[in-house]
């Protein structure tokens, strides 16, 4: 792990903005193209002509990107997103655009932000080259609460954020204010959640949400973690309204685990638990090891082995934001992470007893859905 997550580190990160229609996502990246300290982003947007960008035009390298005042590069989306990219790092290495550091990918107000995420984590043109970064989720403070009321995409958008951004409390009221922030710290509690006027703010205050560095800092490691906002907020509201299954929680798993394990746990989490789980983040005990992961839905982010441990805990720590799954139907599935090879050297017979613990721990990951039943 050590080794492909160092090579992690040197690749430059494409962080999402999303937002439902109107939040100020087009607000917010006039904002940061205006600091010094983006000079060397790239940017893609869906539609060029909907962004109002035009006091930073320079030249025009091709039909679909554009030289910006400051430096950046702003590109649409002709096709697919992979498609884009790999056009991006094709014209980046023949010389023909600047170099770039970051990537900033501004979604539509519908767009469901798991597919770019899918793209950078499993992609064979792209994972190679580039890394996610952080998800950036604008909430309008005057029209948010409605429009997770109403709006299953505005859900799914706050669910998966690393950073969630609230705009417009200018006009707001503070009471309005106050229960968008409440509704979102009981979605999505481990969240930074910032506040901002005319979409100025530092691009530092955004894009530090994310851990893939193995030598970050203890205060960043438990930041990006912060477990403690996981206590107490696993309650689902009454029926009726979307995001009312949300559930929020964290739980413990005190003995080491093993590689195999915590590689068959990903992997059957993704795999057969994935459409029910929004965000899934941890640090791992891996044989005395602390190990990050990181799932979103059904993509596995890769794990991060940092360089020592963060605090004196040593046990392994997973918050969770899942859709209709409680903390039991978790735990249930813990006992994979024990796993291992059974053993036996590689290209020999399957181990029965090595077999027979992975159908025991398997079946946590097969507990019947409950809503289903309901419906029968």
């Amino acid at each position: 792990m050590t080794d492909t997550t160092a090579l992690a580190a040197d690749r430059p990160p494409v962080s999402i903005i999303t937002g439902y229609l109107g939040s100020g996502k087009t607000t917010l990246l006039n904002s940061l193209l205006r600091d010094p300290g983006m000079a060397r982003a790239a940017v893609i947007i869906n539609e060029f002509g909907e962004v109002a960008l035009d006091h930073l035009l320079v030249a025009t390298p091709n039909e679909n990107t554009v030289l910006l005042a400051n430096g950046c590069l702003c590109c649409t989306i002709r096709g697919d997103l992979v498609g884009t990219l790999a056009g991006l790092l094709a014209q980046r290495g023949a010389g023909g655009v600047p170099a770039f550091d970051r990537v900033l990918v501004e979604t539509t107000g519908l767009a469901d932000p798991v597919p770019v995420l899918r793209t950078l984590a499993s992609d064979p043109a792209i994972a190679p080259l580039m890394r996610p970064g952080a998800v950036i989720t604008m909430v309008d403070a005057v029209n948010g609460e409605r429009q997770l009321h109403d709006c299953p995409e505005s859900v799914k958008q706050a669910a998966v954020a690393d950073c969630l951004v609230v705009s417009k409390t200018d006009i707001a009221t503070p009471t309005a204010v106050a229960r968008l922030r409440m509704r979102l710290a009981s979605m999505n509690p481990g969240a930074q959640v910032l506040e901002v006027i005319g979409g100025a703010i530092a691009p530092g205050a955004l894009f530090g949400s994310t851990l893939l560095d193995p030598a970050a800092e203890r205060e960043a490691v438990e930041r990006w973690l912060n477990e403690q906002a996981y206590t107490g907020v696993e309650s689902p509201r009454a029926a009726g309204r979307h995001g009312d299954d949300i559930r929020a929680f964290a739980v413990r798993h005190e003995d080491p685990v093993t590689d195999a394990g915590l590689a068959a746990w990903l992997n059957l989490m993704a795999t057969l638990k994935g459409a029910r789980l929004l965000r899934v983040k941890g640090i791992v005990n891996v044989a005395g090891r602390p190990v990050v992961v990181h799932i979103v839905q059904s993509v596995i982010h890769e794990p991060v082995t940092l360089d020592s441990w963060p605090s004196a805990d040593r046990g392994t720590r997973i918050v969770f934001i899942t859709r209709g799954m409680a903390r039991s139907e978790i735990e249930s599935t813990l006992p994979a992470l024990g796993l291992d090879a059974g053993g036996r050297a590689a290209g020999t017979a399957i181990d029965p007893a090595a077999y027979a613990r992975f159908v025991r721990a398997a079946a946590g990951f097969r507990a019947p859905d409950r809503r289903l039943e309901r419906r029968r």
